[in-house]
């Protein structure tokens, strides 16, 4: 600073007296008590600034999330106005063609929220939209979370609990869509009375306790909204949090690629980035559940009318996730059995008590399953592309083939009419489906597996296809290949090579164990990926190539090439 500058215009705060702080308001003070008991600002800091890895496929489970925060929201606007009672009375509303029948309070004020409460009708819809949406992105979710390998360990036991979210989902939509009490809803009910008796011995006792006497008895619509607003929301809520909580304790997993390691996470903080692309998210998903409540109706529960036990509507189906159960009930063949007085009715029992219940229980146990048969103990953070675990999407192929077949025949009947076709061969043929077809899915979804792992060893070594077909001096036609980028090498190598843990000691008759055996099925077809000395020399190999085609004009030499095997390079001009 020059001697001659003037410093009379200095602020003069810049005094004797020293700054102090703001005095704290009563809001700082007991931030600063919460946080001096619970470290609030130490974990919230941590938290907030944890990565998250950016894929479109991760959203999976956010459409789920945000679909179940629609539906709590449209809930408690429905809880308003809607009454779970029985008791019935002539019905004085707006909808003219129903006036005067007597209707239970339930129906009559499913009608009330339709026509006569402001956005009411919207409202319901997006409630039934976004719980298809719910289930449909919890079922796509699970499968995604399977073919890439992320319920391993450690995340066995959040596979659990989003395989017991599908099944609360699912029996929380079967009750939501029985509360309104209309002819396609009781004659859900009907059924579920039906399944319930089936059991042996008590069934019919947990059924005269459920619906408070004799079917339809005038308990059972209370009793069904107290689970639906009470019971089964607070356990996902539960199972929602705890969920959250395993994912950042976990922390998330991610594709492969470079950087990206088993000990880290690359991606974007909390805040800003992901909680603004999260926020935005929820709102698509709002919007879009708002569209389809808006544009395309569902449930017109006045145009069944109300729930007569003398009829039942003509083609009734119910809502497509409880279609497979129904399905497996229309094609079980009628067997029965007498004991003791008692019928013992098979053709109910198995396929809608049992069945469903060894599925959700093979689906809870998978990642069991595979850490028994790999014997493979090590921690996993980075997913795996189907294609390198050939198996395991065999195996997820076959089961949800099984279900196909399964929601097919649910709607056996209507398939039988637009096609014009026997409804008696349609069951047979799905009869054998069942079986034969989850056998046929397993081993052509293996085989192509297998060949896509030969494909990529093929495109590592060899690059993949130009478009350039080149003439040679003798006259022959040959097409070009173009090498892959490093990044994209890289990528597709980091994979297990063989077989991982140790193989079971021979039984004591010189035998393979069952777990080897098995071991051997799910190991032994798969496609190693190419040694080190196999990519030099298929590199230098690809250098040679690049670099002749320097001479064609457009194409540049390797080293520049940074383009996808799915984005060919276009022949120069």
């Amino acid at each position: 600073m020059s001697a001659d500058r003037d410093i009379s215009k200095v602020a003069s705060s810049n005094g004797t007296v020293p700054a102090a702080a703001a005095p704290t308001t009563g809001v700082g003070k007991a931030a600063t008590w919460a946080d001096d008991r619970l470290g609030l600002a130490a974990m919230g800091k941590k938290n907030l600034r944890k990565i998250f890895p950016d894929h479109w496929s991760f959203m999976l489970g956010e459409i789920a999330l945000w679909s179940f925060v629609v539906l709590l929201i449209s809930g408690v606007f429905l809880t308003l106005w809607f009454k779970p009672s029985m008791a019935e009375a002539p019905y004085q509303g707006s909808y003219a063609p129903l006036r005067g029948i007597e209707v239970s309070e339930a129906f009559s004020s499913a009608l009330h929220i339709s026509f006569e409460v402001r956005g009411g009708l919207l409202l319901r819809q997006m409630h039934h939209w976004a719980a298809m949406l719910f289930i449909a992105a919890m079922m796509i979710h699970l499968l995604r979370v399977f073919f890439t390998g992320a319920h391993r360990k450690p995340r066995e036991l959040n596979w659990v609990i989003g395989s017991l979210l599908l099944l609360l989902g699912t029996l929380e939509g079967f009750t939501g869509y029985s509360l309104p009490d209309d002819l396609l809803s009781g004659t859900g009910v009907r059924a579920a009375d039906g399944f319930i008796k089936s059991i042996p011995i008590v069934g019919t006792y947990i059924s005269f306790l459920l619906f408070g006497g004799e079917f339809p008895g005038d308990s059972i619509i209370p009793r069904l909204y107290t689970i639906h607003v009470l019971l089964i929301p607070g356990l996902l809520l539960a199972l929602i949090a705890a969920h959250m909580l395993l994912l950042v304790y976990h922390k998330h997993t991610q594709w492969p690629g470079p950087g990206r390691t088993e000990t880290n996470v690359v991606g974007y903080p909390m805040l800003p980035v992901y909680a603004a692309k999260a926020g935005g998210f929820f709102f698509i998903t709002f919007g879009v559940t708002a569209l389809m409540g808006g544009l395309l109706s569902l449930n017109s529960v006045w145009k069944f009318g109300p729930y007569d036990p003398t009829k039942v509507t003509a083609g009734s189906q119910p809502d497509w996730y409880m279609g497979w159960p129904d399905g497996a009930l229309r094609i079980m063949p009628g067997w029965e059995s007498h004991f003791w007085g008692s019928t013992w009715s098979w053709n109910i029992f198995l396929p809608v008590i049992v069945l469903p219940g060894l599925l959700f229980t093979v689906l809870l146990v998978l990642p069991f399953i595979e850490s028994w048969v790999t014997g493979d103990k090590r921690e996993h953070h980075l997913l795996q592309r189907p294609r390198n675990a050939p198996t395991r999407t065999a195996t997820m192929v076959a089961l949800m083939t099984l279900y196909a077949m399964f929601w097919m025949a649910g709607g056996n009947d209507l398939i039988a009419i637009k096609l014009h076709a026997s409804i008696n061969q349609i069951t047979y043929a799905l009869r054998a489906l069942v079986f034969v077809a989850p056998v046929i899915a397993f081993i052509i979804t293996r085989r192509w597996c297998i060949s896509l792992q030969r494909h990529d060893n093929e495109t590592m070594l060899h690059g993949y296809e130009s478009g350039l077909i080149v003439r040679t001096p003798e006259g022959a036609f040959h097409e070009k290949h173009l090498p892959l980028s490093e990044k994209q090498i890289y990528t597709m190598t980091v994979r297990d090579r063989g077989r991982v843990g140790d193989d079971d000691a021979i039984d004591e008759n010189g035998k393979q164990t069952l777990r080897n055996k098995i071991r051997a099925l799910y190991y032994d077809d798969d496609v190693q990926k190419p040694t080190v000395e196999e990519l030099e020399e298929a590199h230098e190999h690809a250098e040679h190539e690049a670099h002749a085609l320097t001479a064609l004009e457009g194409i540049p030499p390797r080293g520049e090439l940074e383009g996808s095997p799915d984005e060919p390079v276009q022949p120069g001009h």
